[in-house]
């Protein structure tokens, strides 16, 4: 899933290669990526792209007022052209979901919105006013915009996993599964461990390595082309998808706790003292 340094990386993108295009034609070959009705996705034809910019891991294209936002979910992304084909796509057919037209159909630039495997989550909306989409209206602080201070306050009185809180978007913007296992093994922290029993030195550690990993992914992914931000995050990574690798750090053999319909991955010696964490899949397996 793009989390918040790869939708960076492509606000960028659209701010060096889209602000000052106009759109030409809006493609949608999937209805059911359309989140808002009114106004028509058609009203942004004509209007100039006047800038990008990211709401947590929204990505929010500004066209004259007009904005295009979008959430690319866990396999969306957004695929930039020198060209693209004049031909409307016929609905249905593959990852393509709506496509964008920045000059001419088929003789200027854009870039399409795709959208892999069967479960969708790709979304859509066409708005005058961001903050009226309940998704970005009910976002937490972003990330990078908070203090020391205001970390250690948000973290007071959590009692889930440290695991839940940092990938929860309504408590803090633009985390997601893979930064959140890379944040709390710079850390040292169990993914299990509690919030508000953290002392101030570990609230020192976490924020730290929140800054550290998250600007240090900032600034591999800025500037790469759209099409390689996939491989640069993968590269960046210690532990996450790493499951039977040796820790960079200490060399221990990286675990995983799998759910339903995804995993994460820590290293017991650097985050839990040793002890593998229970796997509920493992569990069952076993019986």
């Amino acid at each position: 899933m793009p989390e918040l340094p790869e939708v960076e990386a492509l606000a960028h993108h659209l701010r060096e290669h889209a602000v000052g295009r106009t759109v030409a034609r809006v493609d949608v070959a999937s209805m059911s990526v359309l989140k808002t009705a009114s106004p028509p996705w058609t009203a942004l034809h004509g209007r100039e792209v006047t800038g990008a910019g990211r709401r947590g891991k929204y990505l929010d294209l500004d066209c004259g007022g007009l904005h295009l936002v979008t959430h690319l979910a866990r396999a969306g992304w957004l695929r930039w052209a020198q060209t693209l084909s004049a031909a409307p796509p016929k609905p249905g057919r593959g990852p393509l979901a709506l496509r964008v037209h920045l000059g001419p159909p088929g003789q200027g630039p854009g870039f399409d919105l795709t959208e892999a495997g069967t479960k969708k989550g790709l979304a859509v909306w066409v708005v005058e006013d961001v903050g009226s989409i309940e998704q970005i209206a009910t976002l937490g602080p972003d990330a990078l915009d908070l203090t020391r201070d205001e970390f250690g306050a948000l973290l007071a009185g959590r009692t889930e996993r440290l695991k839940t809180v940092l990938t929860g978007q309504r408590v803090i913007a633009g985390i997601g599964n893979a930064y959140s296992d890379e944040i709390m093994h710079v850390a040292r922290l169990s993914p299990y461990a509690t919030p508000a029993r953290l002392d101030e030195g570990q609230v020192d550690r976490l924020h730290a390595a929140l800054r550290e990993v998250l600007l240090a992914a900032v600034d591999r992914s800025v500037g790469q082309h759209a099409a390689l931000l996939k491989g640069e995050k993968r590269s960046g990574l210690r532990v996450h998808a790493r499951t039977g690798l040796p820790c960079p750090v200490c060399g221990d053999t990286i675990r995983e706790v799998s759910f339903a319909d995804k995993a994460f991955q820590y290293c017991p010696t650097c985050q839990t003292g040793g002890k593998p964490l229970a796997d509920r899949r493992m569990s069952r397996l076993l019986k």
